[in-house]
């Protein structure tokens, strides 16, 4: 079995959710929970000074006797770190960088007897379809879920953009309209998460 914990982004924007999310995480690991950090949507020169930052805020996330250790995602050892460790947690960023990046595995076969946490743009990488703010259009996911997905649903996010701010109605409609109409859309507001057991 697979724990799938899927958060839509921002959750620096909500912390008191960020908190349900990260403890939601380990929930039924025990005291020693084994994170392994994966920064494959973010530029690759950036990877070791975001893994830092991520392990203090998971740290400080943590309830009361739990202490996780966190070890980095590297691509050619991705394989065997996945073996060892309790959590594999994707952070968000570039679809198409993590997108590279995973194509090169067997997912979801990796994942197997573990929690995958994912944000924003790796939570996209889970879904059947998914609805890009960085494009601002349909794109295609792993299908390892039976959903489509929008991250960062009504929030400001691209509210600086040249293009102007995000349209979500019309954003909701186009992930609608695209390919298996049953599916259900799953369209989460920032720091909202949601569990999934396969």
């Amino acid at each position: 079995m697979i724990k799938y914990v899927l958060n839509s982004g921002g959750i620096k924007n909500a912390p008191e959710l960020k908190k349900q999310f990260h403890r939601e995480i380990i929930k039924d690991l025990g005291s020693s929970p084994k994170f392994l950090l994966c920064n494959f949507a973010q530029a690759r020169e950036y990877w070791e000074v975001k893994f830092q930052g991520y392990s203090n805020t998971i740290s400080e996330d943590m309830p009361e006797g739990a202490v996780p250790t966190f070890e980095l995602a590297i691509p050619d050892k991705f394989v065997n770190q996945c073996k060892q460790a309790d959590v594999i947690y994707f952070h968000g960023g570039d679809e198409h960088l993590l997108h590279y990046w995973m194509e090169q595995f067997d997912v979801p076969a990796i994942f197997e007897g573990k929690v995958v946490a994912t944000n924003s743009a790796s939570s996209d990488m889970l879904s059947v379809a998914f609805w890009t703010c960085d494009w601002r259009e349909v794109h295609e996911g792993f299908g390892i879920l039976p959903i489509k997905f929008i991250p960062h649903f009504k929030s400001n996010f691209g509210d600086d953009d040249p293009r102007g701010p995000i349209d979500w109605q019309k954003a909701y409609d186009q992930l609608a309209n695209y390919g298996d109409a049953s599916l259900p859309i799953l369209a989460l507001r920032e720091g909202e998460f949601r569990v999934f057991e396969r």
